[in-house]
């Protein structure tokens, strides 16, 4: 997620981390990833906490939130959970909005952003044929 959301907001490159929770991984090695990712984003040069920063991930409950909501702790930070692209985008688009802005833009991306898309016939065109089955016709 990280990749796609670097290609479509390049601006933002620098305001991002990405932490992959491997197979592997056991709980406190997760914790401390995230929290040394947190920790470039939120704080400025000088090592105060300047930045509020939006966590996204994919489901609540497994490792990676897990460890997020425990690395998260004393930071200014909010965690999001059912990570998708366009609660992604959305969430980009309006990067410069305050966090407990990005949280509800996040969750609306989420849920519009899941569409039930089916294909329908132009309205006014008759159906197709139907196809040539040779045991539907009689002989002569």
């Amino acid at each position: 997620m990280l990749t796609v959301a670097q290609h479509a907001f390049p601006e933002y490159a620098d305001q991002m981390a990405g932490v992959d929770v491997l197979p592997d991984d056991d709980l406190p090695r997760a914790q401390i990833r995230i929290r040394m990712a947190l920790q470039a984003l939120v704080h400025d040069t000088q090592g105060l906490a300047a930045h509020d920063v939006l966590v996204l991930v994919d489901v609540f409950g497994a490792t990676p939130c897990t460890a997020a909501m425990a690395a998260c702790d004393g930071l200014p930070t909010r965690i999001v959970t059912g990570l998708s692209v366009p609660m992604l985008w959305r969430v980009l688009c309006y990067a410069d909005k305050p966090l407990d802005d990005l949280v509800n833009r996040a969750l609306l991306g989420a849920s519009q952003g899941a569409i039930h898309a089916t294909v329908t016939r132009r309205q006014n065109q008759n159906a197709p044929p139907a196809a040539h089955d040779q045991d539907d016709h009689h002989h002569q």
